[in-house]
């Protein structure tokens, strides 16, 4: 087995949540534990700090991780979706798992995993536990896939427990209120463990207080700093904040951070983790950016941070998911944009044209294109040196032109 077939057989199996939805969607964690169990535990061999929430919950893990860095720690990283390379979810230090150890450890326990009917996501939990253990990490920065109480992630005993905010997404799954959605996040609370709350919510503080103190852990709701971060989006500063929050609770456990860590992690990023798509500029004239945003909080926040942006005229190629709150986040979209409606090539794509037929609704303007690679070049095509293009809408719009 190649690199190429075993990526081909872990899509294969029941497939990826973020590709085909509440389909693959598994609400148990019974395969995860057997499956740590019969790998010797792995994830009992390292220390962890464990994220989970709505937003920012990518950016957040990036910056823990490249601040722990900048101290010296050897730090394991665990995120998802991918954007352009399935080994983007596991890095050591900013480097991604190696080719062959995905290899090696998919043909050593594929037979065992069909047998259980483990999904990608368990899989590939299985797979970053196992390398962290084996490449003996200080610590692993791990962010949860879905949801937090049910999520493969969540057998591990960490450090401390972060969840950034919560907004309304996958409601079929989580539930219709942020209270039930809150519920679900929290189950990432551990006993005797310190979380971090990214952001005070009056919907959601009952919720928090009251499995916090049913676990006897404390809670610390991350407080405004300032730190210059070469993540830019001003939604950013929230993610700084719970960053440096949940790493100075680490200096108090015990972890060696100075200030200068703290400045250089913040300020290296991207270069430290390899994260991408988070207002990210691909030209400045015309100005193209892309956002991986998809739901109605992160919309709002990109929203804002167009309006402050000095440009001409606004295109915005768009591509949805068909599980989304569809109708909400085009009511927040700019109506004086020109749209350039797409899909991307994933089963959960939205189609075009019915895009476009909503989005009409909303007084949203555009036409259709048969790939987002076509919508951008129109769009380059008719933009003007000081316009703006901004691409967005889902994970997938941008991973396509990534």
């Amino acid at each position: 087995m190649n690199y190429s077939d075993c990526l081909d057989w872990l899509y294969s199996q029941l497939p990826m949540y973020q590709r085909s939805g509440k389909l693959a969607y598994k609400a148990d964690i019974g395969n995860i534990v057997e499956a740590t169990k019969r790998l010797g535990n792995p994830h009992n061999n390292f220390k962890s700090v464990h994220i989970a929430g709505t937003n920012g919950k990518g950016s957040t893990s990036h910056m823990i991780a490249s601040i722990l860095q900048e101290a010296g720690y050897k730090t394991g990283l665990y995120t998802s979706p991918h954007l352009k390379d399935f080994r983007e979810r596991i890095r050591i230090n900013g480097n991604m798992i190696q080719q062959q150890y995905v290899v090696d450890f998919v043909s050593e326990n594929k037979i065992w995993f069909t047998d259980l009917g483990m999904s990608f996501f368990e899989m590939t939990v299985a797979l970053a536990f196992k390398y962290f253990s084996d490449k003996k990490v200080d610590i692993a920065v791990i962010e949860t896939g879905l949801g937090g109480r049910l999520d493969s992630t969540n057998i591990i005993q960490p450090e401390l427990s972060i969840i950034t905010n919560i907004g309304y997404d996958h409601m079929a799954l989580l539930g219709n209120s942020l209270h039930e959605i809150a519920a679900e996040k929290a189950g990432v609370i551990k006993k005797n463990t310190p979380v971090v709350i990214g952001r005070k919510q009056t919907e959601t503080e009952s919720i928090f207080k009251h499995i916090s103190t049913s676990k006897q852990s404390e809670i610390h709701y991350a407080k405004a700093i300032d730190f210059d971060c070469d993540l830019k989006g001003n939604y950013q500063s929230e993610n700084i904040s719970t960053a440096f929050t949940a790493v100075n609770l680490l200096i108090q456990k015990g972890w060696k951070v100075s200030n200068i860590d703290f400045v250089n992690g913040y300020s290296n990023v991207q270069n430290n983790t390899g994260l991408i798509g988070r207002w990210t500029e691909l030209s400045k004239n015309p100005l193209i950016i892309c956002d991986t945003a998809h739901n109605e909080d992160s919309i709002r926040c990109v929203v804002q941070q167009i309006e402050e942006t000095s440009f001409s005229d606004l295109h915005i190629v768009l591509g949805m998911v068909n599980d989304k709150s569809i109708n909400t986040i085009l009511s927040i979209l700019p109506k004086t944009a020109t749209y350039y409606f797409c899909q991307a090539n994933i089963p959960r794509a939205l189609e075009a044209n019915r895009l476009k037929e909503i989005a009409a609704k909303f007084q949203l303007r555009g036409n259709t294109f048969l790939s987002v690679r076509e919508a951008l070049s129109m769009a380059q095509n008719s933009a003007n040196y000081d316009d703006l293009i901004f691409i967005g809408g889902s994970t997938f719009t941008v991973a396509e032109i990534l």
